[in-house]
């Protein structure tokens, strides 16, 4: 077990970096950093020329890389080793699988280009992959004892809001990566509102400000019902502390993702508030991908009991 524990650790570590290095290449513009070539850089195993555009993207190609070998080992060691355990063998699957397709969307993306709106999905595939190598990790930690939430019932009416904010935070992170793919950050210089005297008046820059402005409302929705079931955890499941504290940690998480996201149209895109903006909104779906995971158990154990 400490060798599959170790697996664990490093791999949603190298996820993490996986997700801040994407975000990276995209903040700085870097992803065409190797010409359309791939894996190779402008087809060379050495590149010649060296310039930051290409060691940040050949540096997210070989982090990336690495973490899917990682990745791959630590599925491959979890299916054989705890595969008897009812998540365990599809978490497996799902990790390496959407790791695999990143890597497969972005190198399609070098050699033949893709519109913004395929490009955008790349972040979020991303995040399942994460997501899905955190709940091994977690499971794995679990088995170990290191703390206990099989106890944990969630009632049906919650599971279907963990559900449905879950499905409804991707849509808002696709449009997060959709912002960023159109050069659609700047397109409101204001913040909350789009700006200037008439703040609902998007003439200016047309589409861009309609794709902010989108985002920022779909993600104020995420705020509001983050902290709404974090309030309802609170009064529902004292005897809780997975569901307390969980919770609360989802709420501050959204609560400094909002705020973020406001310095860094007040910055001016400041890149490393725009990866700290990257960093929370993973750290926030891998906290939803648990409570995921422990609904699905609640509603396995309510249909064995009827």
């Amino acid at each position: 077990m400490r060798l599959l524990k170790l697996l664990s650790v490093l791999a949603t570590l190298g996820m993490l970096l996986v997700l801040l290095g994407g975000a990276l290449v995209t903040k700085t513009d870097s992803g065409m950093g190797c010409g359309n070539s791939w894996p190779l850089c402008h087809g060379e195993w050495i590149p010649s020329n060296i310039d930051l555009a290409l060691i940040i993207e050949l540096s997210h190609r070989l982090v990336s890389g690495g973490v899917g070998l990682l990745v791959l080992g630590l599925s491959i060691r979890a299916w054989v080793k705890i595969g008897h355990i009812r998540e365990v063998k599809f978490l497996s699957f799902l990790a390496f699988f959407f790791l695999l397709a990143q890597g497969l969307i972005g190198a399609a993306a070098v050699k033949w280009g893709q519109s913004d709106f395929v490009l955008a999905i790349h972040f979020g595939i991303s995040l399942v992959s994460f997501a899905a190598v955190l709940l091994l990790m977690l499971i794995i930690f679990e088995i170990d004892r290191k703390f206990d939430a099989r106890s944990l019932c969630i009632r049906k009416d919650f599971r279907f809001h963990i559900y449905t904010l879950t499905a409804y935070t991707l849509i808002v992170v696709y449009t997060g990566a959709l912002v960023r793919h159109t050069y659609s950050s700047m397109a409101c210089l204001d913040w909350p509102m789009c700006a200037n005297a008439s703040p609902f008046d998007f003439s200016s820059y047309g589409t861009a400000q309609w794709i902010q402005m989108g985002h920022r409302a779909l993600a104020g929705g995420v705020l509001i019902w983050t902290v709404l079931l974090t309030l309802k955890a609170l009064r529902d499941y004292k005897n809780s502390p997975i569901m307390q504290k969980g919770w609360v940690f989802a709420s501050i998480l959204m609560v400094a993702q909002v705020l973020v996201g406001a310095f860094v149209i007040i910055t001016y895109v400041h890149l490393g508030l725009a990866l700290l903006h990257a960093l929370i909104i993973s750290l926030y779906i891998g906290v939803l991908s648990y409570f995921l995971l422990l609904s699905s158990r609640s509603a396995k154990y309510e249909r064995s009991v009827k």
